[in-house]
């Protein structure tokens, strides 16, 4: 295959699977129609499948490197990192429209804009500011506090949605550091066995046995979907094509969870100055995505 393939191929394979990420919440309200649903449990069931398929994968996608102590201590952190993030993020879905929940989330570009200076010794510079500038006030303009009667689930579900960033990026923080050790499918592998098993201690007594059937079935096949596959396909995309620019592409997610998920599907209404603040909220994550000074997040998403 020729360079300009391969090129194509890996911008194919990252598209998909950053347009896979943006129907979660479908999987995961399909799944509550059944019953309510801990998103403990929802995050525990996902990340101990993608663990598994990761499993096989990972038998012949190998890096010949001895990982050090402080290299396998990072991976324990993805693991913590991703469990805390799922549950946020899924509880974000739980509590407020498609669209708060997902543009809150993708503050997480901007928040690691803001930290990389500070964590990685990298420069910022004015492109940067601006970013978080934009993204500040998308956020403003998303939530409108200047409301007489402020939407409580909204407010609820945007700090959900936030948290879910925070800890996804640091987990972006902390993955640049592994990439020379660790391959993607390694990653995904070894940090889920950290995080699973700490999923399951949180999820409340009772919630195992009270899913229905149904339930439980809808959350396999998002965790195959969305989850294990969209995974891997970010993670052999990124081989071919440059991580700031797979970046952008992620971007894909909220635009997909928003207006196909959020606006078609479940027929959620998002006014005008609030689809203007989630416009704003991606223009500052892009232009935070394509800075030099910002590490591009290069962790597959589940």
């Amino acid at each position: 295959m020729t360079e300009k393939g391969r090129a194509a191929l890996g911008y194919a394979l990252v598209a998909s699977a950053a347009s896979s990420w943006g129907f979660w919440p479908y999987f995961l309200r399909r799944a509550e129609h059944y019953g309510h649903l801990d998103s403990t449990l929802e995050s525990a069931i996902v990340l101990g499948i993608v663990t598994i398929t990761s499993a096989f994968v990972m038998i012949r996608d190998r890096v010949p490197v001895r990982a050090s102590a402080g290299a396998w201590a990072a991976v324990a952190w993805l693991g913590i990192g991703d469990a805390l993030n799922d549950v946020f993020f899924f509880r974000a879905y739980q509590t407020t429209s498609v669209a708060v929940a997902v543009l809150t989330h993708y503050l997480t570009p901007i928040l690691v804009a803001i930290a990389a200076p500070f964590v990685l010794r990298e420069k910022s510079d004015r492109r940067t500011r601006i970013a978080v500038a934009l993204s500040f006030a998308g956020l403003v303009l998303l939530l409108q506090p200047w409301q007489t009667h402020l939407d409580h689930a909204l407010v609820l579900g945007a700090a959900f949605g936030a948290a879910s960033a925070v800890f996804y990026a640091s987990n972006v923080l902390v993955n640049k550091s592994l990439v020379p050790i660790f391959s993607g499918s390694e990653m995904m592998f070894w940090h889920g066995v950290v995080a699973t098993p700490l999923l399951v201690a949180l999820t409340p007594r009772g919630a195992w046995s009270a899913i229905d059937s149904r339930a439980l079935a809808w959350l396999v096949v998002g965790s195959l979907g969305p989850g294990a596959l969209a995974g891997l396909l970010f993670v052999w995309g990124i081989r071919f094509i440059p991580a700031s620019r797979a970046s952008t592409l992620t971007l894909l997610e909220p635009l997909v969870a928003t207006c196909i998920v959020g606006g078609i599907l479940f027929h959620e209404h998002v006014d005008a100055l609030a689809m203007g603040g989630g416009a704003l909220i991606l223009v500052g994550a892009a232009a935070a995505l394509s800075t030099r000074a910002s590490p591009a997040p290069v962790s597959p998403r589940t």
